[in-house]
């Protein structure tokens, strides 16, 4: 596995824990925000739904609850959804890899 791939992994293993409270909250700052607009990130991607979702993991019925506003995605994937705004690339090359 690469550096990159293995540092994501890592990090979202960390944030999941963080989310959850299993880990040590005095040895992470973290912020993960409780909204967080999945739609924008989307289009900021420049992907249809089904092209998101499917490129990261997600069932396209739930991606559009939380374009809708009806659902807001839980503590870990909020996570996971702001590593991919910020690092898209990294996390579909990660994805790629551990397959």
């Amino acid at each position: 596995m690469s550096k990159v791939a293995d540092s994501i992994r890592r990090g979202l293993t960390e944030a999941i824990a963080f989310a959850e409270g299993t880990a040590d909250a005095s040895t992470y700052r973290v912020h993960v925000p409780k909204t967080i607009d999945v739609k924008a990130i989307r289009v900021k991607l420049d992907m249809t739904q089904e092209e998101f979702a499917g490129r990261f993991g997600f069932s396209v019925n739930t991606l559009r609850h939380w374009e809708q506003g009806s659902r807001q995605p839980e503590g870990p994937t909020r996570a996971y959804l702001l590593v991919i705004d910020r690092a898209p690339t990294a996390v579909q090359k990660a994805l790629l890899s551990s397959s």
